[in-house]
């Protein structure tokens, strides 16, 4: 009789792509086991409930800042009885950035960084060399290709829906040198105010459907128009350097010099703790972040691994024309945003005002003082008041 693993993916082929090309040869390699994979829309990836998830699925990919509910409810199977202590030290060497570190909550491994990502730059390759000697280096530089192209009828971009305002916010306030959750408030008022004014600014010279777009819709345009030519932040996403068509995109490092702030994204895969085949659930799980499995089919088909190795392979940087080595340096200085308990909460509540902040509707004063409040609410919140299964 077959035994079933069910997983949830998030409907992107930087996720998908690779998770659906592994299942044949593991069926073949492990007989009595089958696996299907869900996809999730990328809202409910970063934002959804992921209680909901584990109780339907063996194995879920989802983002770090859930890693605070998961231990504190145990919704996913620690994968530290299941690692040697060489497997261990291995997984941590071979970590992109924080990805390793991301998902640990009280001395525990929660989840595996099976992809690696981070807020970087983009822009047109067959269309900057009009107007810049390269993408540019500083806030000053953006500004000023952003004036240079709006003379030309062309533009940058900055997407900012929602949940992306929220990132952005976190990424120039730390990369302005502000520390997130220092001292017991989210961030100071003043760190607040000057990240508003630096994203109004580059808002001023973006493109007018900025705030419709999160990255892959921003990345979408970009291929299919000549109007937009660089993006200074948003998520990097692999399939736009590596597709076959023209045009295609390039991406470098954040325009910020030593930076510290650009936010980690990614992904990380879990087991649930309600899985009734845990343990081939973790092998399959371990098998999918191994560094040979990612610097092969993972990125053969379309995924963004969360193995160093893979993201140093010469082979893998032909394939993907120089996407990983291009964009490593902010990866590795990447920012660890909070993953305490309730912190998703906080996240949803405030992405609305971050995008209205940047928008202009809403002043940089009163973000901070709600994102203060709120913020706090986590911190001083009693465990039975948290989200639980």
């Amino acid at each position: 009789m077959t035994a079933m693993l069910r997983g949830l993916a998030w409907d992107h082929r930087r996720c998908w792509g690779p998770l659906d090309a592994s299942v044949e040869s593991w069926r073949a390699a492990h007989p009595g086991f089958d696996i299907v994979w869900d996809r999730q829309s990328l809202h409910d990836f970063g934002e959804g409930r992921l209680e909901e998830a584990v109780r339907r699925y063996d194995l879920v990919v989802f983002d770090h800042p859930y890693i605070g509910d998961i231990a504190e409810a145990g919704l996913t199977v620690p994968f530290d009885p299941y690692l040697s202590a060489a497997e261990t030290a291995r997984f941590e060497a071979d970590s992109v950035g924080g990805s390793w570190r991301s998902y640990q909550a009280g001395g525990r491994q929660w989840a595996l960084p099976i992809d690696a990502a981070a807020q970087v730059a983009s822009y047109r390759p067959d269309l900057l060399g009009a107007y810049a000697d390269g993408p540019p280096k500083s806030h000053a530089e953006v500004l000023a290709l952003g004036a240079r192209l709006r003379k030309d009828g062309r533009y940058i971009a900055l997407p900012f829906i929602p949940t992306d305002a929220m990132c952005l916010v976190m990424t120039v306030a730390a990369g302005a040198g502000a520390t997130i959750g220092e001292g017991g408030q989210f961030l100071p008022p003043e760190a607040v105010e000057q990240a508003i004014d630096a994203l109004r600014a580059l808002v001023a010279y973006a493109h007018p459907l900025s705030a419709e777009w999160n990255p892959i819709r921003c990345y979408d345009h970009m291929i299919a128009h000549d109007d937009v030519v660089y993006v200074p932040y948003a998520f990097g996403y692999v399939n736009y350097a590596a597709r076959e068509a023209a045009p295609r995109l390039a991406f470098t490092d954040v325009p910020a010099p030593g930076s510290r702030g650009a936010l980690l994204g990614g992904a990380g895969i879990g087991v649930s703790a309600f899985s009734q085949h845990r343990e081939a659930a973790i092998a399959y799980a371990l098998h999918l972040c191994s560094a040979e499995f990612q610097r092969g089919d993972y990125v053969r088909f379309g995924g963004q691994p969360g193995s160093l190795a893979a993201w140093r392979d010469p082979a893998v940087n032909a394939l993907t024309r120089n996407f990983f080595a291009d964009t490593l340096t902010t990866l590795s200085r990447s920012l660890l945003r909070p993953t305490h308990p309730g912190f998703i909460g906080f996240f949803r509540d405030l992405t609305h005002p971050a995008a209205d902040a940047i928008a202009g509707r809403l002043s940089a004063a009163e973000l901070a003082v709600m994102l203060n409040r709120r913020y706090a609410q986590t911190l001083t919140a009693a465990a039975p008041e948290r989200r639980a299964v």
